[in-house]
């Protein structure tokens, strides 16, 4: 880790100190790095908190988004950062993510475009540095009877076992089924493998009456629909 030119928190003037900074102006008036510093407490011999804060925001290309796909095993390759730090800084930024995220979710939740889908999957994909293949299971109106997750695997791929996803799909006496998973690497287009994954369901679909009217690849920034692509 690279070295700072650094003043100790502690030897601040009180204004410019975090803790005391938003106590007098409030939590909008503090930085991404004192913010952070809040949350990592203290820094080591040569870095104050706030630098070492920087430090970490730098190496994450100063994108929260980047820094809350960081794992605790990550975190602590950071000098200064050790395990409870990392819990704190993980555990906030899922705090957060959950705050700005959480969409309604219940049953009642009607599907009308694959932008509510993507709406929809964001509290559960966001931020996922590994694929996790679900299915939206729906009534005969398009209601969510079930959202449930079939298979989580590496970053480049996960299994979906057919037989898994029809045999939901009769336990809750669905009419119709949406496809979600998630591709890490932000590549919104669809794989051959997805494309023959969508077909095979589709034509089990038909033989057993439940639909599947849609296959959404979803993304943090964007997402690929099948459906509106024509391709279902």
């Amino acid at each position: 880790m690279e070295a700072f030119n650094s003043i100790k928190i502690s030897l601040l003037a009180e204004d410019d100190r975090p803790r005391e900074k938003l106590l007098l102006r409030g939590k909008a008036h503090l930085s991404d790095a004192e913010l952070l510093a809040i949350l990592i407490g203290s820094g080591t011999r040569s870095l104050s908190a706030v630098d070492l804060a920087k430090h970490i925001l730098k190496h994450c290309n100063y994108d929260l988004s980047e820094l809350a796909k960081k794992s605790i095993t990550d975190l602590k390759k950071f000098k200064g950062i050790g395990e409870a730090k990392a819990i704190t800084i993980v555990s906030a930024l899922e705090l957060g993510r959950r705050r700005k995220l959480i969409t309604e979710q219940s049953k009642r939740f009607k599907i009308s475009s694959s932008s509510d889908v993507w709406q929809l999957m964001k509290p559960d994909l966001l931020d996922e540095p590994v694929e996790h293949f679900y299915v939206l299971y729906l009534n005969r109106n398009n209601y969510v009877i079930k959202k449930q997750l079939i298979s989580s695997g590496g970053t480049t791929g996960t299994v979906a076992d057919p037989k898994i996803i029809f045999k939901y799909a009769l336990e809750c006496t669905a009419n119709g089924m949406i496809l979600v998973h998630n591709h890490p690497s932000g590549n919104v287009k669809p794989s051959e493998q997805d494309r023959r994954l969508t077909q095979k369901l589709v034509d089990v679909g038909k033989n057993l009456e439940v639909s599947v009217l849609d296959h959404l690849i979803f993304t943090d920034v964007a997402y690929f629909s099948f459906a509106d692509e024509g391709l279902m």
